[in-house]
């Protein structure tokens, strides 16, 4: 059986210890669906579990890019169809955890999108207008071209802002007509997809926790040995979450209060675009997150249900 587990759910909702328990009791191995934790060197502000924390549980497309290179859902496509076979001959469950709800969808309902390699040089110009005149004015852009893409992406979503125009420069096409086919398509899989959920107040307490956390594990630290091996604020890795916040104030543009003031919100905000996300998603289970051991029983009788395991260990 062509079987697949999915975790997914909003940032700092516990995505990552609840997989590894689960993954314990199917045989599982994790397959990271996260844009920037596939980058080494990038550990603190992309919260990635210690090998520690991963209990021995297989964990793939972490640490295996340096962030000098880009990362995009065409390659995440490829890299998580290739650690789904070798899962699968392993013998293991290959399990999808993440908060990239677009990445797990190219790869449940296998999704193609062109190579965008050639596209480096538009991309690289797109990033210089949102830094020279901010990102509405990239926006305003992609509404000009496709209205129905620009309503569901939020300015400050940089990489699929920018995503969404490169599309349209190279197949001509609009990438809202795209994923509105992608939509209607079956799955390949037997699959259960899990999201994970609380009340949204709860999630915004636990970023701001785990912000504060990350400033004191040493995430300016992080920036500057960055920064100094020749990184720049228009890599792709430094385009995340944490990364550019720390750079501006390194850069003298902010203080680090303000910088983490900006950290905070904006990654509320993104925890609420996740939320609607996973809202428009078809079968979905959704989990409550609290008592673990209540959310792994919730887990188990799903996957039984679907003959992904055989009943309770």
């Amino acid at each position: 059986m062509n079987d697949l587990v999915i975790i997914a759910g909003p940032t700092a909702v516990g995505k990552s210890s609840v997989a590894v328990r689960l993954a314990k009791l199917v045989n599982g191995s994790v397959i990271s669906a996260d844009s920037m934790q596939v980058y080494r060197g990038m550990d603190i502000g992309t919260a990635k579990l210690t090998p520690e924390e991963m209990e021995g549980i297989p964990h793939y497309l972490i640490d295996v890019l340096d962030p000098s290179c880009d990362f995009n859902i065409v390659t995440f496509r490829q890299m998580a169809k290739g650690a789904i076979s070798d899962i699968r001959r392993a013998g293991r469950i290959p399990m999808i955890v993440g908060g990239t709800g677009f990445y797990i969808q190219s790869v449940v309902y296998d999704i193609d999108f062109p190579e965008g390699d050639e596209l480096t040089e538009y991309r690289k110009e797109l990033l210089g207008l949102i830094e020279e005149k901010g990102a509405g004015y990239v926006h305003d852009m992609l509404r000009t071209i496709d209205p129905e893409a620009a309503d569901k992406i939020h300015p400050n979503d940089h990489k699929r802002m920018i995503r969404a125009l490169e599309y349209n420069r190279q197949t001509g096409g609009l990438i809202s007509d795209h994923n509105a086919h992608s939509f209607e398509r079956t799955s390949p899989y037997n699959f259960s997809y899990f999201v994970l959920t609380d009340d949204r107040q709860k999630i915004y307490e636990r970023i701001n926790r785990r912000v504060d956390k990350m400033i004191e594990d040493g995430l300016v630290d992080e920036v500057r040995g960055l920064l100094a091996r020749g990184l720049t604020r228009e890599d792709v890795s430094m385009q995340g979450l944490g990364y550019k916040e720390i750079i501006d104030h390194l850069e003298g543009r902010c203080t680090l209060d303000e910088a983490i003031y900006t950290i905070k919100r904006d990654s509320r905000h993104f925890a609420k675009r996740q939320l609607t996300w996973y809202r428009r998603e078809r079968d979905v289970c959704y989990i409550r997150a609290g008592n673990t051991d209540l959310m792994l029983e919730e887990m188990m009788q799903e996957l039984a249900g679907k003959g992904i395991i055989n009943g309770r260990p």
